[in-house]
């Protein structure tokens, strides 16, 4: 099979994240990514900036340079488009394509809101168009292994779950000078969306969707110091994201849960307390127990490794606790740590797994957890 020819928006050497150079262009541009997917054009904010790029990563030379989403949309060589901007730039970089048909992955969130989210995924419905959004945290080996884990029956049907996390930006006070726009909730990618919704897309395909889901969220900090590279304070902004959020639940019986087994969520901006771990779920169920421990935070999307973070299992009957193993595979530990689970994603998807039967996360599925975020916000008492 050809390779998808591939078009990146947002891969810039001036870009604030450099999400898409650090995460996506490492599976891009390996051995394995190579024989899939080929890059043939990227879009900028100008076409200067495009055949900067080009230059920059080294890119083949032909690689087309576009500064405007209406003419990438009409380009008849481009079958994918890959967007890796700000939150708030997703949609009208992307819409165009999606509406001339292509196919799309769009990184997670998929829009500023679910109003724009819903505009992108009627308009790749409308053409039956194989879309993709970036919850690569499903895929990461450890929450595959956990899920494993639950599926055997070896703790019994889950009775309860709870999780306590903490991050989403590294200080609980400040933040890079150029993120400023993660703490205005109108840009639509902060710490609720972007810090807990990873984690909350990965717990309810896991364990399956909340239901009576009830939410509580304060904002500790409205006052954010705005820092510089040399960790320098040039201004304090004022936040509208809230920095504690609470959310509680239940769960549909199935398999391997129990009906009605309650859930609850904790998540709270910046560091915890001092040593330790950023992050603790424990999944009680009727024989035994599991906790997955992440020094770092909830990053499984991103940032997930075998020294960081561990599953443990309490047998109830022979009351001994077991360490489980979980890897990476051969071709994934060849990238990045941050680049693997986005690899795993690129190549689910070449292969033509989806979201109805591989739980391949899409637009569709990008769209329920959008409105499950905004009925959570809602509740919001301010």
């Amino acid at each position: 099979m050809a390779p998808i020819r591939t078009a990146i928006i947002g891969l810039s050497g001036n870009a604030i994240t450099s999400w898409a150079s650090n995460a996506h262009l490492p599976y891009l541009l390996s051995e394995r990514g190579r024989s899939q997917y080929q890059i043939v054009a990227l879009l900028n904010s100008t076409v200067e900036s495009a055949k900067n790029s080009i230059k920059l990563f080294s890119l083949p030379p032909e690689t087309k340079a576009y500064g405007n989403p209406d003419d990438l949309a009409q380009d008849p060589d481009v079958d994918l488009v890959v967007c890796a901007t700000r939150v708030d730039v997703h949609y009208k970089s992307t819409l165009p394509s999606v509406r001339a048909g292509k196919r799309a992955f769009i990184e997670w969130p998929l829009a500023q809101d679910a109003k724009h989210a819903q505009e992108l995924a009627d308009a790749a419905a409308s053409h039956n168009t194989h879309t993709l959004v970036g919850h690569q945290g499903r895929f990461a080996p450890v929450m595959v292994k956990l899920k494993e884990v639950l599926e055997s029956g070896r703790i019994g049907k889950v009775l309860s779950s709870d999780a306590r996390a903490f991050g989403g930006t590294n200080s609980r006070e400040s933040i890079g000078a150029g993120l400023g726009y993660f703490v205005d909730r109108t840009v639509g990618g902060n710490v609720f969306t972007i810090g807990f919704g990873h984690f909350f897309d990965g717990l309810q395909y896991t364990l399956g969707d909340l239901q009576d889901a009830t939410a509580h969220f304060q904002l500790q900090r409205p006052d954010v110091k705005l820092v510089d590279s040399t960790g320098k304070v040039v201004d304090t902004i004022t936040s509208t994201v809230p920095d504690l959020i609470i959310v509680n639940g239940t769960l549909n019986g199935a398999e391997s849960i129990k009906q009605g087994a309650t859930v609850s969520l904790r998540f709270r901006r910046g560091e915890p307390f001092k040593g330790e771990p950023g992050f603790v779920w424990s999944i009680n169920g009727e024989k035994g127990e599991i906790r997955l421990t992440a020094v770092n935070g909830p990053t499984f999307h991103a940032f997930a490794d075998n020294d960081t973070v561990a599953i443990e299992v309490h047998d109830f009957e022979t009351d001994q606790v077991e360490k489980i193993d979980w890897d990476w595979s051969e071709w994934e530990r060849e990238l990045p740590v941050v680049a693997r689970s986005i690899g795993k994603l690129y190549d689910k998807y070449a292969s033509g797994q989806n979201d109805a039967a591989d739980g391949v996360p899409s637009f569709h599925t990008a769209l329920h957890r959008h409105q499950q975020l905004e009925e959570l916000l809602s509740q919001w008492k301010q």
